[in-house]
């Protein structure tokens, strides 16, 4: 129905979360669509590369924002600047698919623990805070949390990541979700971003899960495409990651210890992926210390 009124209604310009632009893209009917042309923001989850370079081929200008409901909600966009739409395919979807550019009247800071700013070098990662006139002063009849919302002046946003040269946020994860493994530290974003790039892979989420002898390590959690439920295996996934442990990419202990081919993906009521729920419900997957 939504690809049939994008067609009728000759629509420029719109706004969704990832799940539906995946649905959208799954469905039968997208062949017969002409969707070139048609402006989506994404927002409420980080944009997997593998789902913008699809969206892409079909023609849609698709690229991320950020932002809260504490923010109200918009504080980035991460449309490419003139120069890069001459860029290479993989380089500027690189762009699209990070956090963006502060919007006008954003003043964004990348901070340690104790509040230190840090150099906006590609580098330096830390928590993301942000001053703005638009920002939630307060939690109604909250008053400790509206106290650590705004410790030193700054909405602490609870997203950790870092600012490249050209200016450009790249979260990288938010602190509840990162992944802490031997002691180290993995960014289940950076490892979703890499698995949605399989061909075979529809749509995926990785969390972190108690192991005995690690402390935690990465679960991912992968639905297929219709047409490959009975062509991929575990071990042909943990290949595609070993691919990038191979580049240099990620770090060997970054390859999950498990990875997951399931039905569907636990979301909230908007279509974001609900990791909370995923913890709760996959929490014994590792625990044997066999990850």
């Amino acid at each position: 129905r939504i690809l049939r009124l994008i067609e009728k209604e000759k629509v420029t310009f719109s706004h969704c979360v990832p799940t539906i632009i995946r649905m959208l893209l799954n469905d039968a009917a997208i062949d017969s669509v002409d969707l070139t042309g048609w402006k989506v923001v994404i927002g409420g989850s980080a944009l997997p590369e593998g789902l913008c370079e699809e969206a892409l081929k079909r023609g849609i200008n698709l690229f991320s924002a950020y932002g809260m409901s504490e923010t109200c909600p918009l504080l980035t966009m991460a449309n490419p600047k003139p120069h890069m739409l001459e860029w290479e395919n993989e380089k500027q979807i690189a762009v699209r698919c990070s956090t963006g550019i502060p919007v006008p009247l954003v003043d964004l800071e990348i901070v340690t623990s104790d509040g230190k700013p840090l150099p906006q070098d590609g580098r330096h990662t830390g928590e993301v805070v942000v001053r703005s006139p638009w920002l939630t002063q307060s939690y109604f009849k909250e008053s400790e949390r509206s106290e650590a919302l705004w410790a030193d002046g700054w909405l602490h946003t609870g997203d950790v990541g870092y600012v490249d040269p050209e200016g450009y946020l790249h979260i990288t994860d938010r602190t509840k979700d990162v992944i802490k493994t031997g002691g180290e530290w993995i960014s289940s974003l950076e490892l979703e971003n890499i698995i949605s790039q399989h061909e075979a892979v529809s749509e995926a989420a990785v969390i972190g899960v108690a192991d005995e002898k690690w402390g935690e390590r990465p679960l991912a959690l992968v639905v297929l495409k219709p047409n490959c439920r009975d062509k991929v295996s575990e071990e042909g996934l943990k290949a595609h990651y070993q691919q990038f442990v191979a580049q240099g990419l990620i770090p060997k202990y970054g390859v999950p210890g498990r990875v997951l081919i399931v039905d569907s993906l636990a979301k909230t009521s908007v279509g974001k992926l609900n990791k909370k729920e995923m913890r709760n419900q996959y929490r014994s997957v590792l625990s044997d210390g066999q990850g």
